[in-house]
């Protein structure tokens, strides 16, 4: 039942991650003009850029909502529902009137939407790691999980694959039809996922299988903030690491068309790659990290990502398009995916089983808010001349850093988990 439950969490989070990147990509490219076209055209994608961060506001209420749930009454049936309210949420967007047609309305509506992806994503892919380790052996128990957050990066490459035919549409042909395609395509993807995930059994945790684990909290939010306040701050400043995703999925667009001739195609190009090694990196981390130890794993992966962050934007700024492609995949597919295959497990181990939804659901999505606006906050530290990429650059650092010191202060809670066999 394990490997049956690393694939349905690796398929919920490409599925999961898909929809969420799609915005952030459509925001980077036509958002602006489509719904905020009464500003500058720089305005405007600042604008886009920030509703971008408004899902992730909502993503502490989705794992404080969804995680009390599925500390209470399991997993599985709580991860059935935030599949269909963010696959939802995506094809809605793809119905939105725009600016031009309803006004004000326009908006209004897309952040609404945004907001539904928020709640949805608050519980999904750690709900998806959670039941995956608790249905897995001690000995594979990081290469299974690390396959949703895996998902998450091959997730956020078919949304830039998906855009790459969109961009070589005709302009217009991109602002009136072509742009939501990929968003229609979410149901689809996500009636499979679904279908897929009836057939995982329930998590041991709430099969009465252990007599310490068969009453769960009656509010688990409650012992959380009481009992586990350490654990609630590491997970939240290692979770500074996930920032990776937007600084290239995302801002990696905005410093190529502000500093480089290197057009949206060979950009989205480079995510898409970074996707599909990614596939091999994960896994190859997560076995190595039963030899090295997982802490130590996460302070050098940590700070690898530090001094990687400066050395690609940098590249986009200066380098040609094969050295931008190469930088990008192995800075997302190499360096974060150390600390990417180990997060699932890392995390979970902070908080004891009882209350482990709602602990790592409430610091990482925490954590979350400020890495939904990113790409807004690394946008608009942006300066003039050739150098104007240094600030967010410096700044993505810091974050890195802090997530290397979070990993090293880390401990793991004394408490043996309730593990099924493989």
């Amino acid at each position: 039942m394990g490997k049956r439950a690393a694939l349905s969490g690796f398929f919920g989070s490409v599925i999961e991650f898909y929809d969420f990147t799609l915005y952030g990509t459509a925001a980077a490219l036509w958002f602006g003009a489509l719904f905020f076209p009464a500003s500058s055209p720089t305005i405007g994608t600042l604008t886009a850029l920030a509703t971008f961060g408004v899902a992730y506001i909502a993503r502490p209420a989705g794992a404080i909502l969804f995680g009390h749930f599925g500390d209470k009454v399991g997993r599985k049936r709580v991860l059935q529902a935030t599949i269909v309210l963010m696959g939802g949420s995506s094809a809605l967007i793809g119905t939105l009137p725009t600016y031009e047609m309803v006004g004000i309305a326009a908006p209004a509506l897309l952040v609404l939407c945004r907001l539904a992806q928020g709640l949805s994503a608050g519980g999904e892919q750690i709900g998806a790691s959670l039941l995956t380790m608790e249905h897995s052996s001690d000995k594979k128990r990081t290469l299974y999980t690390s396959w949703t957050p895996n998902g998450s990066v091959v997730g956020a490459a078919l949304a830039a694959a998906v855009f790459i035919p969109i961009t070589a549409l005709p302009e217009e042909a991109q602002l009136s039809w072509g742009w939501r395609i990929p968003f229609l395509l979410s149901v689809i993807t996500v009636a499979f996922v679904w279908v897929l995930r009836r057939g995982v059994a329930e998590s041991p945790v709430f099969e009465g299988q252990d007599s310490e684990e068969k009453h769960p909290e009656k509010a688990p939010l409650a012992v959380v903030i009481r009992e586990h306040p350490r654990a609630l701050f590491t997970v939240f400043i290692c979770a500074f690491i996930h920032m990776a995703a937007p600084l290239v999925s995302v801002f990696s667009l905005v410093v190529a068309a502000q500093f480089s001739d290197i057009g949206e195609a060979e950009m989205l190009t480079a995510i898409t790659l970074s996707g599909v090694v990614s596939l091999f990196a994960v896994p190859i981390w997560a076995v190595a990290s039963n030899h090295i130890g997982q802490k130590r794993l996460w302070v050098a992966g940590s700070l690898l990502c530090a001094g990687g962050a400066i050395v690609l934007l940098g590249t986009i700024s200066y380098g040609s398009a094969a050295l931008v492609i190469l930088v990008t995949v192995l800075f997302k597919a190499v360096v974060f995916s150390c600390p990417l295959a180990l997060s699932p497990v890392f995390y979970a181990r902070q908080f004891p089983p009882q209350v482990r939804y709602t602990g790592v659901g409430l610091a990482q999505q925490s954590s979350y808010v400020i890495l939904g606006f990113i790409p807004a906050i690394c946008t608009a530290l942006l300066g003039s001349g050739p150098l104007g990429w240094l600030p967010p650059a410096i700044f993505m650092c810091c974050m890195f850093v802090v997530a290397a010191i979070g990993g090293a202060w880390s401990r793991d809670f004394e408490q043996k988990d309730h593990v099924a066999p493989t």
